[in-house]
């Protein structure tokens, strides 16, 4: 007997419409579910976070301080929960290759705590990836703030041909945010490919004015928020390509969006 393929008779390419979705669909699912289920069961910070500051968009810092719930279908999904979680994967590998090479970095403090400070009552913080206080003679004068990010090969090449602070400029910021709390004259920026195990590395010196009017941005968004204010946006248009992939954009530009 012949099987009608035809729309409508029950087959999707071959397979019935009422059968389960493919292993690795529902295996996947489950994973993803139990990420977001962890997640959320997380306490929202009460803070903003120095590697946040850097964010060109004020209007966007403002809903990240309210915790304000992103747009219907912009929720952080179960796969960008993954991309998180090998983040830190290839930052220990990251950590592992600098000691096996013979440079003191240190990641944690004698108590197991990350390395960090607070300012404005504890309503900015950060915690840095780490300091390297000695090494190989590299050039460098040690101790240097270390900052790692693990991105992919189209925004790795990016970064290496531009560097950080034309391609990654709230990395940029980070870093100088970082250094100013933490009395560090510079830091040494290292970019792991994570399609082919690069490794991009850039001496950032500390630039004070950026610093400074960082700070003062952190001030102002905290100002705003505290009067319940709503920053200006970015753009004159919710066409701009920051305002295309901002989790907020139906909230903030209404029907106009």
């Amino acid at each position: 007997m012949l099987i009608d393929l035809n729309h409508g008779s029950g087959f999707n390419y071959g397979r019935p419409t009422d059968a389960p979705p493919p292993l690795g669909v529902r295996i996947n699912g489950v994973i993803d579910a139990a990420l977001t289920f962890e997640r959320g069961g997380q306490r929202p910070r009460a803070y903003l976070g120095a590697s946040r500051i850097g964010e060109p968009c004020s209007r966007r810092l403002i809903y990240e301080v309210f915790h304000t719930p992103p747009d219907p279908g912009k929720e952080i999904e179960g796969r960008t929960l993954r991309i998180f979680a090998a983040g830190h994967v290839f930052e220990d590998l990251a950590i592992r290759w600098l000691r096996q090479a013979g440079f003191d970095l240190r990641t944690h403090t004698p108590q197991g705590g990350q390395f960090g400070f607070e300012t404005a009552g504890g309503r900015i913080r950060g915690h840095i990836d780490g300091v390297i206080v000695g090494g190989p003679d590299i050039g460098l004068a040690w101790p240097v703030l270390w900052e790692h990010k693990a991105l992919k090969a189209s925004s790795w090449s990016d970064t290496a041909r531009k560097g950080v602070q034309a391609s990654k400029p709230v990395y940029f910021g980070q870093m100088q945010i970082y250094m100013a709390y933490m009395g560090l004259g510079s830091a040494l920026f290292t970019a792991l490919n994570k399609d082919t195990c690069e490794l991009y590395h850039e001496h950032v010196p500390f630039d004070p004015a950026t610093a400074q009017a960082l700070s003062d941005k952190a001030v102002d968004v905290l100002l705003a928020a505290d009067a319940g204010d709503l920053l200006p946006r970015i753009a004159s248009s919710s066409d701009f390509f920051l305002c295309r992939f901002c989790p907020y954009a139906t909230r903030c530009w209404g029907d106009r969006a």
